[in-house]
């Protein structure tokens, strides 16, 4: 005979929950990690933990100028995490978002760069998009393609293809610097701004920002309401299911990276048309990694990703306005910046899963 101990708790998948329990579990994570915000800063700084936060609002909403920068950049990530997360539903990891980004910028740059002053502005701007889409979509069918032939590991493939955009654009970069030697381009067109995107008012940024909210219509009503978009869910949950029921597996695969890579590539050209009007090897800027954590956040959904977006923009912002308004290490701000995503992407955990505790007296039984 012998005396087994039940364990203390176990871990049960939970059903779903009602919809506002799932958010009141986020803002109690909120709230939590706030307070624990507020003892590291204390611990490590001696600031008022008070004064802190209200810097990282004023860093996100102090002025105008601050808040329309803060809607550009939502509006960028937002771009780019809707374009890999067809791609995510379908469980094809697409990590390559940075590199489709990139690509996007170089053909937009190129245009600008080689027919600036041979066609007119909005021919211009029209070839600028239409080569960002095609240039894009061609990065993220590469892999696809590899993929639905040869079952090649896709996240492996797209990261590689990361560091193949990121020396493409270096070299151009370096072909087309001003002045030579430079090692940048600078701004293309300061002149004449040929290919710029037109400025709605006095809004600088609110076109990019209006062509993204168009574009989250339409990818919410994508990947809910048409066959396509059946197609990639049927294929994320069993491609054996999806072959049985009629789907063409490897169509909706590369049709799927094709459409991701095109979006991917409107955000190249949304940075470089509208925003910074050059070409780096930075203008992604992290956006194509830190999508896969604003779509993951969103479970998938397009509605959702404007506050999973907002929020990392936000962070960010705040995390650089301590910095300089306090004269604290860049790197104090990127670790409150982590705790609250800590808390937030730990009260996933609790939504989807319950922790149930051993009852009082029943610490084990005897077993033969």
């Amino acid at each position: 005979m012998t005396n087994q101990k039940a364990p203390l708790f176990h871990i049960s998948k939970r059903r779903s929950l009602p919809w506002y329990l799932s958010w009141c579990v986020r803002l109690c994570a909120i709230v939590l990690a706030l307070i624990v915000c507020a003892v590291v800063t204390t611990a490590l700084t001696g600031e008022n933990p008070l004064a802190v936060y209200k810097t990282m609002w004023t860093g996100a909403f102090g002025t105008s100028r601050k808040i329309w920068i803060l809607a550009q950049n939502t509006a960028i990530l937002l771009c780019v995490s809707l374009a890999v997360t067809p791609a995510f539903r379908m469980r094809f990891w697409n990590i390559g978002g940075e590199g489709q980004v990139l690509m996007g910028g170089l053909a937009s740059a190129a245009c600008m760069i080689l027919l600036g002053d041979k066609v007119p502005n909005a021919l211009l701007i029209a070839l600028m998009a239409v080569s960002s889409l095609a240039l894009g979509a061609l990065w993220g069918g590469i892999p696809a393609f590899f993929k639905a032939k040869w079952n090649t590991n896709e996240t492996l493939f797209t990261l590689m293809m990361n560091y193949v955009a990121t020396q493409l654009v270096a070299f151009f970069v370096i072909l087309w610097e001003v002045p030579k030697g430079a090692g940048k381009i600078g701004i293309i067109n300061q002149s004449t701004e040929a290919g710029w995107l037109p400025q709605i008012g006095s809004y600088k940024y609110l076109l990019n920002i209006l062509l993204v909210a168009l574009l989250t219509v339409f990818m919410y009503l994508y990947l809910n309401k048409t066959k396509h978009g059946y197609e990639i869910s049927v294929v994320g949950e069993s491609q054996r299911t999806a072959r049985y029921v009629g789907i063409k597996v490897d169509r909706v695969i590369i049709r799927t990276m094709l459409l991701s890579g095109a979006v991917c590539g409107l955000a190249g050209f949304l940075l470089v048309g509208g925003t910074d009007h050059t070409i780096t090897t930075t203008i992604a800027g992290g956006r194509g990694f830190t999508a896969v954590m604003v779509s993951w956040l969103a479970k998938f959904n397009p509605l959702i990703m404007i506050l999973t977006s907002f929020l990392l923009v936000f962070l960010s912002r705040g995390a650089a306005e301590i910095s300089t308004v306090f004269g604290l290490n860049h790197a104090f701000g990127d670790i409150l910046t982590g705790i609250i995503l800590f808390f937030i992407i730990g009260s996933e955990f609790f939504i989807s899963y319950k922790l149930s505790f051993r009852k009082p007296g029943k610490e084990g039984k005897d077993n033969v």
